[in-house]
């Protein structure tokens, strides 16, 4: 019989799975390492009806970074690098805006991502290969976009596109949080090198075999078994209506792997959660030690008034019942997101095939339902403050960032509101230069950050610092 939580969280899975056109999803759920719920919806071939199963292989996206940590932190381990090391010390060809930037960014910037560069392009030039042979490309806003950008196969070419980067960074190295591809894939550089092993070769021999973690991979063509695949699907207006479609091929990137391209299922993601959920005390151990796993799991850059990061994963310090560790990937095809909560033994996997999923909330309707709350309900209380009617002017204005990003602030009517892609969204001031929206179930923060003469110039909007292009 299912428990009471699980029924009213099936109940609020299915209705947003369903406005949200999802196809297929698997989500599991444990605590203290024994698994307490496991569901499918929907198919991993809708054509096809073909079903799902705690083995279908999903892309994970950028739930790959914190992967690429643990291989950090393994070799800082073996004494063969420092996260507090420059990363020039690994690549002396990397530069960024001049030498004393250069000097000054660490390992620790990229994982943390916070060396002070702005959102760049140049994930989509490492992809650019496989998206401009993808059918779901053509005659879309990304296929114009995606023009602009060069070809990055290689490290070497990444190296060289952002040493020719001019423009402005975010300031000195350390201070601002933004986050940021381009660093970790050259993560991935770094491993190569000091490990002499290609990065996929060293993640799958000191990582994912050691975990058991036999259906992880980085190409489905290296799976012994290929059947138990989903199938991807992407949204696509067709006719002004938006539709979602099947979208088979895998988009790659092989000079930045290191940020988002591992494919895995629900059954080895939960495997892996053990390492945090126990600091390395499960059965897994001996991956990583218990100094390294605190280290990836500290919060070393604030995120937003909840959240902060981590080496690869986020981390909400203030949250009920105890600290939150988790990550979220986003990529054509592929929304997923993993937690854990040390402290109530909890971890669980959500994976879908199509992106645009809000599958932070499914989380979220998980521990709300396990908590005794409506699924829905706000994580944290929203208080707001004062904001006299003459700042407004202050933040009205277009930003972008160079990853085509755009948010526009706007003042109707004695009020603000954030004007993205897909709506308009009242703003709650919460604190000097912080706001809150509500989009959908869960509660959006962002900031602005001012310049030394008070000018508001920047805004971080989905993790990303966006900056100020046009005051109204």
């Amino acid at each position: 019989m299912m428990q009471a939580w699980a029924e009213a969280f099936e109940e609020y899975a299915k209705k947003l799975l369903e406005e949200s056109k999802v196809p297929g999803a698997v989500i599991a759920v444990a605590r203290d390492g024994e698994w307490m719920y496991q569901q499918t919806f929907g198919e991993r071939d809708r054509e096809q009806q073909l079903p799902l199963s705690m083995d279908t292989v999903f892309g994970i996206a950028s739930v790959t970074k914190s992967f690429t940590c643990v291989a950090i932190m393994q070799l800082q381990e073996a004494g063969k690098l420092s996260v507090t090391d420059p990363v020039v010390r690994y690549l002396p060809e990397f530069h960024f805006l001049n030498d004393a930037y250069t000097q000054a960014i660490t390992i620790e910037h990229f994982m943390a991502h916070t060396p002070g560069m702005p959102p760049l392009p140049y994930l989509d030039g490492a992809m650019k290969r496989s998206m401009e042979h993808d059918p779901a490309i053509i005659g879309t806003e990304a296929e114009e976009e995606l023009k602009t950008v060069p070809y990055l196969d290689t490290y070497e070419e990444v190296l060289d596109a952002i040493a020719k980067w001019e423009g402005t960074g975010l300031g000195a190295p350390g201070t601002a949080f933004s986050y940021n591809n381009d660093g970790y894939g050259l993560l991935g550089a770094i491993i190569e090198r000091v490990s002499g092993q290609t990065y996929e070769q060293y993640m799958t021999e000191h990582i994912l075999q050691p975990l058991g973690m036999t259906r992880t991979v980085f190409a489905v063509e290296d799976l012994p078994n290929q059947e138990d695949v989903t199938t991807l699907y992407t949204r696509k207006k067709i006719d002004g209506e938006e539709q979602v479609i099947a979208a088979p091929i895998w988009h790659d990137a092989p000079a930045m792997r290191a940020c988002g391209f591992l494919k895995s299922t629900v059954r080895d993601l939960m495997r892996y959660l053990e390492l945090f959920r126990t600091s390395g005390e499960a059965p897994v151990s001996g991956v990583l030690s218990r100094e390294s796993i605190q280290q990836m799991t500290t919060p070393h850059a604030r995120c937003d008034g909840y959240r902060s990061y981590g080496y690869g994963l986020m981390i909400s310090p203030a949250f009920p019942d105890g600290p939150l560790i988790e990550h979220g990937g986003s990529l054509k095809g592929i929304s997923s997101h993993v937690f854990t909560q040390p402290d109530t033994g909890l971890s669980g996997v959500v994976l879908t095939n199509v992106d645009g999923v809000p599958v932070r909330d499914l989380v979220l309707g998980i521990l709300n339902t396990i908590s005794h709350k409506p699924a829905d309900a706000l994580v944290y209380p929203i208080e707001s403050c004062e904001l006299s009617v003459e700042l407004h002017t202050d933040y009205v204005g277009l930003f972008k960032s160079q990853e085509w990003m755009k948010v526009e602030i706007v003042s109707k009517e004695q009020e603000l509101y954030l004007k993205a892609d897909d709506g308009m969204y009242p703003l709650i001031p919460v604190q000097k230069d912080s706001f809150v929206f509500k989009r959908g179930r869960s509660a959006v923060w962002i900031d602005f950050s001012r310049s030394d003469e008070g000018k508001v110039e920047r805004m971080s909007y989905s993790l990303r610092q966006l900056t100020k292009v046009e005051n109204a």
